[in-house]
């Protein structure tokens, strides 16, 4: 962008009296004394309802870039486009530079203020609202996250006949949603609602769906972008994969489940739930035996060949090998070839992994010839798009941080999203309640054999609303505790529920009247600070402090579970880095205007979408990506950005 241009400053009107708690004289006066700016205008209400008065200003002082000033000049963008167009220039000579995104709140930031307008001043691409021109669009798009969101916006750019990328970093389509049992405030059931869209992205023809994938690279610019995807080996042929479930049965490798929120386990070859998009199989390499076992040769290696009636000869030669390992696959081929001879190798080769420490029998027990590879190695693929929607989502808060609480130390403590797990029919327990069990082998799992609670405690605001994790609110913890006590009375009626809240915020449609209903079933809603849990008499003992009867609560319940808050993925960091787009101090992508343009970003072309942006629910979230799609077909409809 030339920084010789003559420059135009306009500051828009304030809100609520912004101006007067900065020092904006100051400020003035240091614009004037920029180089290149040629005037500096403050807008009056009547100029902000006649963009021919802007034009009139703009050629009467022979402006050629202009720069928006204010709290949210954002909202006056359209206006000031139309006068530059008007008045013969060309619209990506329009910044805006919002105080109020910028941290400006005060006399005490003055000098950042000024700062900030010199460098936009300048011509400084960080602080355009996007990185605007006139690029040719691509009309192909990424969508990264395979969640609510990113189905949503997918769907809608895909049905407008526009090629969509759609890449997931998990085995499966459906993010959180899919492990609900049901949704607030209507207790539709949500597998009823997230199920059909799932199968509609498996199978949409202006989809490519490209699961257990993540995106490493972007370059490019606005409505051109090269990026490079990582595809992490499935190890699973998902064309010839059929989906019966005999690798899985005969793996002996067990691990917890993700998807279950590690109540129950998983083998080392899975498909993360049964309505997964794909339906398909996959390997977990970290805790598949062959991948992490080395090959091995020991009496029971020998003893297990002749077993096998391998002629004696061939274990005799194997016995000079006795005692050996090989960390790699080539190493034990050469070794072995060279021990037996080409031939023996090649006939007795199946017998000889097999009793070599390393287990195949996912392969062995396949109906599918070569439908199982374990040494299949991560591919790197290059896709060409114009636009990128970003709809990664959040990820739960630690509760294991909130250190008073006991999860992690008490075996009956869980979150939120554990209980889900339990509630729902598709879960460890069939959708019983159910205190927590050992199994066999140690293992700390829920079954629908466990004891049943006869009390059960919710706790709100778990890492939210809180100085020592996460001063914001959560959004939507108030509203899933209630339908979770709601969902607990109805399997366990005569179950003692009781609710611990700071505040309800019952914001959205239907939420107060929701609120009101659960109020009535029975349940023991109680607005108090609940200090910490401890075991007692072999239950737990919740102490804290009744706000409204300044009373202090001790209540023995069977079951504590902690409405954890939602908080950025770890590698949000890395994702604003890569596509150029700003987190907040809080970890979640920032919004190119605050009121008038929420899926945006500061990089034209890169929109988000869903919790990424900020904490939100299910409705919420689906309108926010349906935002970005329109946004997403309005610049290929226009042919540049």
């Amino acid at each position: 962008m030339e920084t010789h241009k003559n420059t135009g400053i306009f500051f828009t009107q304030s809100l609520n009296g912004y101006y007067s708690k900065i020092n904006l004289e100051a400020i003035t006066s240091f614009a004037k004394q920029i180089p290149n700016v040629k005037t500096v205008f403050h807008v009056t209400k009547d100029v902000l309802t006649d963009s021919q008065k802007i034009e009139t200003i703009l050629k009467s002082k022979e402006i050629e870039r202009v720069i928006l000033v204010g709290e949210y000049p954002g909202l006056h963008k359209t206006l000031f486009t139309k006068a530059i167009v008007s008045a013969g220039l060309i619209t990506d000579n329009l910044v805006t530079l919002s105080f109020r995104e910028k941290g400006i709140f005060d006399e005490k930031d003055t000098e950042k203020a000024k700062l900030l307008l010199e460098h936009a001043v300048k011509g400084s691409q960080f602080f355009d609202i996007s990185e605007t021109g006139n690029n040719a669009v691509n009309d192909q798009t990424l969508v990264i996250g395979a969640g609510i969101a990113g189905i949503q916006a997918s769907l809608e750019i895909a049905d407008a006949g526009k090629k969509v990328f759609l890449v997931e970093k998990t085995g499966t389509i459906g993010g959180h949603m899919a492990m609900f049992d049901k949704t607030f405030p209507t207790l539709d059931c949500a597998a009823c609602i997230l199920t059909p869209k799932m199968v509609e992205i498996g199978q949409h023809s202006n989809i490519d769906l490209i699961t257990y994938a993540e995106v490493k690279s972007v370059s490019g610019t606005p409505g051109n972008y090269k990026v490079t995807i990582l595809k992490k080996a499935r190890c699973v042929d998902l064309n010839l994969c059929i989906g019966c479930g005999s690798c899985s049965t005969k793996c002996p490798s067990k691990v917890p489940s993700e998807f279950d929120s590690f109540t129950t386990l998983r083998k080392a070859i899975y498909i993360p739930f049964p309505q997964a998009v794909p339906n398909k199989y996959l390997v977990d390499k970290e805790n598949c035996t062959y991948v992490n076992d080395p090959f091995h040769i020991n009496a029971a290696t020998l003893s297990g060949l002749r077993k096998k009636n391998v002629p004696e000869k061939v274990v005799e030669k194997l016995k000079s090998l006795k005692g050996k390992s090989f960390n790699t696959e080539p190493d034990f081929i050469e070794t072995l070839t060279n021990t037996l001879g080409e031939n023996d190798w090649k006939k007795y080769s199946d017998l000889l992994y097999e009793n070599t420490g390393k287990c195949k029998n996912c392969i062995k027990f396949c109906p599918v010839n070569d439908c199982i590879n374990l040494d299949e190695k991560d591919e790197e693929i290059e896709i060409n798009v114009g636009n990128i929607i970003v709809a990664t989502g959040f990820t739960p808060f630690d509760a294991s941080r909130a250190e008073q609480f006991g999860y992690g130390v008490y075996d009956n403590v869980l979150t939120s999203l554990e209980l889900e797990r339990l509630i729902n029919a598709s879960g460890p327990t069939e959708g019983k309640i159910t205190l927590r069990t050992t199994d066999k082998k140690g293992n700390k799992i829920f079954t629908k054999e466990g004891k049943t609670p006869s009390s059960i405690a919710l706790v709100h605001c778990v890492g939210s609303r809180d100085e020592n994790h996460n001063k914001y609110c959560s959004k939507v913890c108030c509203m899933y505790s209630l339908k979770l006590s709601h969902l607990i009375k109805e399997k366990l009626p005569d179950a003692d529920v009781f609710e611990y809240f700071i505040d309800m915020r019952a914001f959205g449609k239907g939420y107060e009247e929701f609120y009101e209903r659960i109020n009535n079933e029975g349940i023991d809603i109680i607005r108090g600070k609940t200090a910490k849990a401890e075991s007692h008499n072999g239950a737990l003992l919740i102490r804290g402090e009744n706000i409204l009867e300044s009373t202090l609560i001790e209540q023995q319940v069977d079951m504590l579970i902690l409405a954890v808050g939602l908080v950025p993925n770890n590698d949000s960091k890395d994702i604003s880095e890569m596509l150029n787009i700003k987190v907040s101090d809080d970890g979640w992508f920032v919004e190119a205007d605050s009121n008038t343009d929420t899926t945006g970003t500061y990089t034209a072309g890169i929109l988000t979408a869903g919790v990424c942006q900020s904490p939100k629910d299910i409705p919420d979230t689906v309108a926010q990506a349906s935002a970005a799609a329109s946004k997403v077909l309005q610049n290929i409809m226009k042919g540049k950005i």
